[in-house]
């Protein structure tokens, strides 16, 4: 169905109003509470160690980890499967992406659904 065709009380507003934006910041900070509660202590560990959040951009839950150093980094690229699984409650189009210190490399991306494909890797 083309969007033009839809009534304007059915098409999304042009501009996010303050409610609109206030209700999108609870929503990823009650999503990001339950992705972390859902963790496991390891995991919540290594969480604490890096900085992180979960964005809705792009229409895809996506985890952005980034990680200070690079034994961090190979930590949690080691737990990719325990962070999919958390995430993977969710949505199972999440995305996680995990960002190396600065100078140390590229982000990687991986989809939620694709880890068990790569899990002899990590």
């Amino acid at each position: 169905m083309a969007l033009s065709s839809l009534p304007s009380d059915d098409c999304a507003p042009v501009q996010l109003g303050k409610d609109d934006k206030a209700m999108h910041r609870h929503l990823k900070e009650a999503l990001s509470k339950g992705f972390y509660e859902a963790c496991s202590g390891v995991i919540q560990a290594l969480l604490l160690a890096c900085e992180w959040h979960l964005t809705t951009e792009a229409h895809a839950l996506t985890l952005v980890i980034a990680c200070p150093n690079m034994t961090i980094n190979w930590r949690v690229l080691s737990n990719l499967a325990a962070i999919g699984q958390s995430l993977g409650r969710f949505t199972p189009n999440a995305k996680i992406c995990i960002c190396p210190p600065v100078g140390m490399g590229i982000p990687f991306e991986l989809r939620v659904d694709e880890i068990a494909m790569y899990r002899d890797l990590f």
